[in-house]
């Protein structure tokens, strides 16, 4: 009898390392898990940087009119100038390793529930540091003196009732609109708890009161005001936490004390994010050690740029 001939599937062209092709399948997994996971960085303003250490984000006051009386000489007027500047912090990683050993015993593959993992892991790592700038921008002073800062809208019943909670983000929006903050870009971040309390308000899913609004039956709530409601699993370990804790490894400050917000209204101006490399996977087998290195990485930072944009809801 002869040898079977082997068509190996991980070869290029039926030539070289025989798990040549198996590393994009990974990477692939783990970079659609992070972009269906993550919901926060693109509500933000990114800037990507070739090299550096961080980035400067110019603020420029704003111009006033008024009338000119015949005669008189126009000489210009001074507009106030800022700056911000986001660092990058260190390397954002994810990782995995899997014994040679173990994976010929295992009779599932784990290395696509590993890569699944691993871009959830960044993902929320990534919103979870964006939810909680969010919370300190409507904390912030203004960049430019004279200028707005951030907002905090108190609501007792924030978090328990529903029909207050509309209020207060109605409140939030007028507040946005008062700042002169763009209407495109906005959104309301809730955690579940609160979404599906909204799902449960006649205005807000009944036909009568809106014709594109959302569907009790399939608990959705598309917006108020305007603005689309957001709702994110990861608000869960921000919104109502203390997270006064100091985060290693972290050029930016994302640590503060959460224990009272439920909700953001926010605009895309009002956080920065600048990345110096984007998100990248290696799988490298380890002959030492006889085992698969599995990891994800990615090099960024992010910090507020315009608090002006930013309003949350707490309820103390």
């Amino acid at each position: 009898m002869s040898n079977a001939t082997i068509s190996s599937m991980g070869q290029v062209n039926s030539a070289g390392t025989a798990d040549a092709l198996f590393l994009k399948v990974f990477s692939g997994e783990v970079l659609s898990t992070f972009q269906r996971e993550n919901q926060m960085l693109g509500m933000t303003t990114v800037r990507t940087i070739s090299s550096g250490k961080s980035a400067q984000f110019p603020v420029t006051g704003t111009v006033s009119s008024s009338y000119h009386t015949a005669g008189n000489e126009i000489t210009g007027q001074a507009i106030k100038h800022n700056e911000k500047v986001i660092n990058i912090d260190d390397m954002l990683l994810a990782d995995a390793f899997v014994a040679e050993i173990e994976e010929l015993k295992q009779h599932y593959d784990v290395r696509s529930i590993y890569s699944k993992e691993m871009g959830q892991a960044l993902a929320n790592t990534v919103d979870k540091h964006l939810l909680s700038l969010a919370i300190l921008a409507s904390q912030a002073s203004a960049n430019i003196s004279g200028g707005n800062g951030g907002t905090e809208i108190t609501d007792a019943d924030a978090n328990t009732n529903a029909t207050s909670l509309i209020s207060s983000v109605f409140e939030a929006i007028q507040k946005l609109d008062e700042n002169n903050v763009p209407t495109a870009g906005r959104v309301c971040i809730v955690a579940p708890d609160q979404y599906y309390q909204l799902a449960n308000v006649d205005k807000l899913v009944n036909r009568d009161f809106s014709s594109d609004n959302g569907d009790f039956g399939k608990g959705t709530v598309l917006s108020i005001g305007g603005v689309p409601i957001v709702k994110s699993n990861t608000a869960v370990g921000v919104f109502g936490t203390d997270l006064s804790a100091s985060i290693s490894g972290t050029n930016n400050t994302y640590n503060g004390d959460f224990s009272n917000h439920y909700a953001v209204v926010m605009q895309s101006s009002a956080i920065g994010t600048v990345k110096l490399k984007d998100l990248v996977m290696e799988s490298t087998y380890d002959p030492r050690r006889l085992g698969t290195l599995m990891t994800a990485r990615m090099a960024l930072g992010s910090g507020i740029l315009r608090p002006e944009s930013a309003v949350s809801i707490k309820t103390a």
